[in-house]
């Protein structure tokens, strides 16, 4: 298999891997959808890893968490043999996904399940992800989470500790679905509170959406400036090139 790499990627054995889960209220959504999130990140010399994850009504709470966990251990059983660094494994969420990045990087319950810690992970990176919602408005939400018998502890926010992996968080500064202020910015400030390095950056000029949508081709130049932190944050270089590298 071929795919575009930047003349100045990591070696094969030392890529960072990405494991990246998609939004859509814990209700909708696929893996093919969000190729695109893949394709930008390894043209710069990442190995991204899309799952799937059981979505509401049919699943609920904590089974889509369960299915992140055992996502993220299977990235990390096999990220030398996909050519990444199994010291360079990485979360990463948009919206709900975000959720589920945080719950697996957050809360040493679930990957402690599946005999993995969040120690192992190198970093975590949300993307508007709601970290602290109750009481919950949303009626997709709602069913997704079995509302109002929501358990606190389902909430990301109650599990910061000093422990916690390195952060970047993004989110648009006008998001009018998954409101910064309490969630990014409430993340932030627990995060750096218990010491954790924390990264934050708010885009004016972006949605919701358009914040993930950024990664898109089509799209990049409205997020232009999404990419480089994301990028920095894993140690790769923002812009790809036009070499071909197996």
């Amino acid at each position: 298999m071929y795919q575009p790499l930047p003349a100045t990627a990591p070696a094969r054995g030392a890529r960072p891997l990405v494991v990246f889960f998609f939004g859509g209220t814990w209700t909708t959504g696929d893996r093919a959808s969000f190729r695109f999130v893949g394709e930008a990140l390894a043209a710069r010399g990442a190995v991204v890893v899309i799952p799937d994850y059981g979505l509401s009504p049919t699943f609920t709470y904590p089974a889509f968490v369960r299915d992140s966990a055992l996502a993220v251990k299977w990235a990390l059983d096999n990220a030398a043999q996909l050519g990444a660094d199994p010291k360079q494994v990485y979360v990463m969420g948009h919206s709900s996904g975000g959720y589920n990045a945080a719950m697996v990087a957050l809360d040493e319950r679930w990957l402690d399940e599946v005999g993995a810690s969040p120690s192992q992970l190198a970093g975590w990176i949300g993307l508007a992800g709601p970290y602290d919602f109750l009481p919950i408005g949303d009626p997709q939400a709602q069913a997704a989470f079995n509302w109002p018998n929501t358990p606190r502890d389902s909430q990301p926010l109650a599990h910061v500790t000093p422990a916690a992996p390195r952060t970047l968080l993004l989110a648009a500064s006008k998001d009018t679905l998954v409101y910064p202020d309490r969630n990014t910015g409430q993340m932030a400030s627990a995060l750096r509170a218990a010491g954790v390095p924390v990264e934050v950056r708010m885009f004016d000029n972006l949605s919701h959406i358009t914040l993930i949508g950024a990664f898109a081709k089509p799209i990049q130049w409205l997020g232009g400036p999404v990419l480089p932190p994301v990028m920095a944050f894993l140690g790769l270089a923002s812009v790809p090139s036009d070499k071909v590298a197996r």
